[in-house]
């Protein structure tokens, strides 16, 4: 085998359309967990956590926009105030609601900006996931390859030893046969009987 250059699997991978690694059922049948190196755990543990903040941002930013509806709704329905008691009872709570409505906006806005850097932040943990995959099949592959050799030339080791044995097991058996079969013929089957008896020959 020519010798092995070690390439930046990162760099190869870079800006590729790639599969998320820890949704692909492939890539668990390669790596159940008993395989993996501490490494790929800890970066798979990073792609994980990655994936489940966005999707908790996402659902943050859906509540957050159903209550800020909510607000405008109660905001719309209240907007007739009058001049008594219960009008004023109406402003402020008006006047809190379109704060509440401020701090919602903030908040959906920076929850908005963390939400699209994170495509990138999975990305780039994917591809460093990736990226140690390959390191470890390709590891794998060449071992594999070195054990498969190595059973190969065992198998024809075998093979030609058990050519060698069937040649010896055929001459023996020949020689077995030629023997028994003269003293059978010189001695008739009465006697041979009788040697039978107290020279049992085995199977």
């Amino acid at each position: 085998m020519g010798k092995r250059k070690r390439l930046d699997y990162r760099k190869v991978v870079k800006n590729k359309k790639l599969p998320i690694l820890t949704l692909d059922s492939r890539w668990h049948e390669i790596f159940p967990d008993d395989k993996k190196t501490a490494k790929i755990k800890e970066l798979e543990n990073k792609v994980n956590r990655l994936l489940k903040t966005q999707g908790k941002i996402v659902n943050d930013i859906k509540d957050m926009k159903k209550l800020k509806r909510s607000l405008i709704s109660d905001i719309v329905v209240n907007m007739d105030i009058k001049n008594d008691i219960t009008g004023k009872a109406k402003e402020k709570k008006l006047d809190q609601s379109k704060r509440f409505i401020n701090e919602l906006n903030e908040k959906i806005d920076n929850a908005s900006e963390r939400l699209s850097e994170l495509p990138y932040k999975i990305r780039e943990a994917n591809e460093e996931l990736l990226s140690e995959s390959i390191k470890y099949c390709y590891d794998r592959i060449h071992d594999n390859q070195e054990e498969l050799k190595n059973i190969s030339e065992w198998i024809q080791k075998t093979r030609m030893e058990l050519k060698e044995k069937i040649l010896v097991k055929h001459d023996l058996e020949s020689s077995n046969n030629l023997m028994y079969t003269y003293l059978h013929d010189i001695l008739g089957s009465d006697v041979i009987d009788i040697i039978d008896d107290s020279n049992p020959i085995k199977e």
